[in-house]
């Protein structure tokens, strides 16, 4: 058995690898279609397309990468291998020009970016289920907390990090890039010891977890209440420019909203643990049907109501963020489960709300008349608003639906708490 100061120094390696992957998931879902469409003008419906059909691509990839994850041999030096790849294909996306037409560039070095990221997600977080059953001394709550926190700080890293770069450099997503790939060196050999073959042969294949009703439901609930959160992120950087006319100030509140999420994520464990799953995660529901209805009447210069917003709404998913990825963690410990087949299930659902909603928002948006090299209208700042804030609160009103006529989390309630913060 490993000493508890060696164990301490072995979850800090997950907590900075948890952190890197956060900073490269922000880039590729919130800061890269604003990226090229700032910078090579390409139309808001393409981007919004091109990523549709990378998260296509998803519905097949991320269970066959989780499949693939479990059967790796050499684990530590594919890691090495696809983190390679996805500090190229960061590199490519924000500091080299397009050599072929930027909409190509943006669909290849994206889909890069995205796969390896997802190899990596799948295969750290079925990697922290197999630490924890071969580590008596380290428990779920103890590795989750280590993990999570370090997410949580990357993501913040990444929100802030190209409004202070901006600082130094007139290109700060290039600059960005590089020092993701610095970071990522770093994570890599400090998770090298880590990585160990999980034998997965006995354990059941994607159609077989599918059979079992709490798995389905427990993705059928994540996929509803997440939506609203995909939209949000989506439309986060244009809500700030076009809406409240505040460029500049993206990185900053977007800290404000990932900080609240952070401080918040404890609080709503222990309220958990106590109240039960479900009437701690409606809590955190209806705290954001509140906060985005009180969106809808935010117009120009009205900075420092968007702050409170973002305070409320950060703390909102900082439920999201506890209550259910707890749940689906001890489901898959529970049971005779192949976890990165799981987590690839787990991922997909993550991914396509993304994917709806990028196929979805932004062709709107780009019919409505936003257009990089265009004032923006009433008409497009209206239907800015109207996606950004009264859809978010229509699809978290389904969420809540489908969560007060379901039974599955008082049905493992009893054993999600033990999985939950203290």
């Amino acid at each position: 058995m490993s000493s508890h100061p060696k164990e301490r120094t072995n979850l800090s390696a997950y907590a900075l690898f948890a952190g890197v992957l956060s900073a490269a998931g922000l880039p590729i879902y919130m800061h890269a279609p604003k990226f090229f469409f700032d910078q090579y003008g390409v139309g808001l419906g393409a981007l919004g397309s091109v990523l549709f059909g990378l998260r296509l691509l998803d519905v097949v990839q991320d269970p066959a990468l989780g499949w693939f994850s479990g059967r790796v041999k050499r684990r530590a030096t594919l890691v090495a291998v696809v983190g390679s790849t996805m500090a190229a294909a960061m590199l490519g996306v924000f500091a080299l020009a397009p050599p072929v037409p930027p909409l190509v560039w943006f669909a290849f070095s994206l889909g890069v970016l995205s796969t390896a990221f997802s190899f990596l997600s799948i295969t750290f977080y079925a990697q922290g289920i197999a630490k924890v059953e071969r580590s008596p001394d380290v428990s779920h709550v103890r590795l989750a907390t280590w993990r999570e926190a370090g997410a949580l700080i990357g993501i913040c890293v990444a929100a802030v990090a190209p409004t202070l770069l901006a600082l130094l450099t007139p290109k700060p997503f290039a600059l960005f890039s590089v020092l993701f790939v610095v970071a990522l060196g770093f994570a890599i050999l400090s998770m090298r010891r880590e990585w160990q073959v999980v034998s997965t042969d006995a354990r059941p294949a994607i159609a077989v977890l599918l059979r079992d009703s709490g798995t389905r439901r427990l993705l059928l609930i994540a996929f509803v209440n997440s939506a609203p959160v995909a939209v949000t992120s989506t439309l986060f950087l244009f809500f700030v420019q076009y809406r409240l006319d505040a460029p500049g100030l993206e990185g900053p509140l977007l800290l404000l909203f990932f900080v609240a999420a952070a401080i918040s994520a404890p609080l709503w464990g222990k309220a958990g643990r106590f109240y039960g799953l479900r009437r701690t995660l409606l809590s955190g529901m209806i705290l954001a049907v509140v906060t985005f209805g009180f969106a809808i009447s935010l117009g120009s210069g009205d900075v420092l109501a968007f702050a409170v917003i973002c305070v409320a709404s950060g703390a909102a998913l900082g439920a999201d963020m506890t209550l259910l990825p707890a749940a689906f963690s001890v489901h898959v410990a529970s049971g005779k489960n192949n976890a990165g087949q799981a987590f690839g299930l787990w991922n997909f659902v993550s991914k396509a709300n993304l994917a709806l909603a990028a196929v979805i928002v932004l062709p709107v948006l780009d019919y409505a008349g936003l257009s990089a090299d265009q004032p923006v209208g009433p008409g497009g700042l209206r239907t800015l608003t109207l996606l950004y804030a009264v859809l978010p609160c229509v699809m978290k009103l389904i969420a809540i639906k489908l969560l007060m006529t379901s039974s599955v989390l008082e049905k493992i309630d009893a054993s999600a708490r033990e999985a939950l913060p203290t």
